[in-house]
């Protein structure tokens, strides 16, 4: 089962964006959506990022993302729930 969620993520170290940005791309197959806003003046960056993953697969990358030295996540899961999605889907 898969379940649509959203991911905020506030970026505050630089240091952390090759990282994030490397977990976000091991985790590729189940992104749909990724916006990404720099706020200079407050010198971070606000990224959200739409998924649809089991739960434990959204739980994991949330956790290893807030794992990053800088990075704030926090991720809202939808009530749309599927089957999951086979390789010729």
């Amino acid at each position: 089962m898969t379940r649509v969620a959203i991911m905020g993520v506030i970026v505050e170290d630089p240091r952390s964006v090759e990282a994030l940005n490397e977990l976000l791309h091991e985790y590729r197959d189940h992104i749909f959506g990724r916006m990404g806003v720099p706020y200079r003046e407050r010198g971070v960056s606000v990224i959200s990022v739409a998924l649809d993953a089991p739960q434990d697969v959204t739980s994991s990358l949330a956790g290893k993302v807030g794992a990053l030295p800088g990075v704030s996540v926090k991720t809202l899961y939808s009530n749309v729930i599927a089957e999951e999605r086979g390789a010729d889907d």
